[in-house]
């Protein structure tokens, strides 16, 4: 029943309970850095009461019928082993050495914890796995970006802050071949999008909560141009297209090598 309500927009599963949560699952530190980062306020010159008023109104702990928890969205930028309770999260990767997944593996990661967290971590494994040819240009040697740094952070985040929380089996899915990186994502695109929206720059936001913490947290640079600015980038050097696609309960982002 979730699933239908969130595909036309009336609630948002990342603001939803999480059950058997409590302010203890959060890391006060990085919440406490954060709202002193954004809000200029001290969340520990407050007592007890205060602190669990504040981050519910901010969402980050949801009251119903007296009961107090953590939000879907509060655990995934601001939990503590976050894994244990929400399975789901996280970045499963793999490279393969050819251009089909029956290949030979050449590495083989799960990144879990927070959605920042993730971001970084998982833009260094990319990074690690990208042979980046060099040519000589007059004595020097010059590195040629097969996949720009940006391109890949921006494919990245978009994965993390716009999947589908509420399907428990899966985590996203990042296939590296020989010559592209395919981004899977669990969840269909909300009914109003499309994938011609997309290309144009037509925002979504299946996770406002995670798109407003990680925007003001500077992952996401404006809301919707992301797509539109990773196909401009990777045809600007020369590269094939990237194929935006729905595919069953997932949406593919397959980038091309240069």
């Amino acid at each position: 029943m979730i699933g239908i309500f969130e595909a036309n927009g009336s609630i948002h599963f990342d603001i939803s309970p999480v059950n058997n949560t409590s302010i203890k699952d959060l890391n006060l530190d990085i919440i406490r850095d954060y709202f002193f980062k954004y809000n200029t306020f001290d969340l520990y010159e407050e007592d007890k009461k205060s602190i669990e008023r504040i981050l519910i109104n901010a969402d980050i702990l949801k009251q119903i019928d007296g009961n107090v928890t953590c939000s879907v969205g509060g655990l995934l930028i601001f939990g503590k082993n976050i894994d244990n309770v929400m399975p789901q999260n996280g970045i499963s990767f793999a490279h393969f050495n050819g251009n089909e997944i029956i290949d030979d593996l050449i590495d083989k990661k799960v990144v879990c914890g927070r959605l920042q967290d993730i971001a970084d971590q998982m833009l260094v494994i990319l990074k690690n796995n990208i042979k980046n040819p060099s040519t000589i240009n007059q004595l020097k040697r010059q590195e040629k970006e097969e996949y720009p740094a940006l391109v890949l952070r921006e494919a990245i985040v978009n994965s993390l802050v716009h999947r589908n929380y509420s399907i428990l089996g899966s985590k996203i899915r990042i296939f590296m071949f020989d010559d592209r990186i395919e981004f899977h994502s669990p969840g269909k695109l909300p009914n109003t999008v499309t994938i011609e929206k997309m290309k144009i720059g037509v925002s979504y936001a299946r996770n406002p909560f995670l798109v407003k913490y990680m925007e003001n947290m500077r992952y996401i640079d404006q809301l919707g141009r992301g797509i539109p600015m990773i196909i401009k980038t990777m045809k600007d050097i020369g590269a094939r297209e990237p194929v935006l696609q729905e595919s069953g309960e997932e949406f593919i982002l397959t980038i091309y090598k240069v």
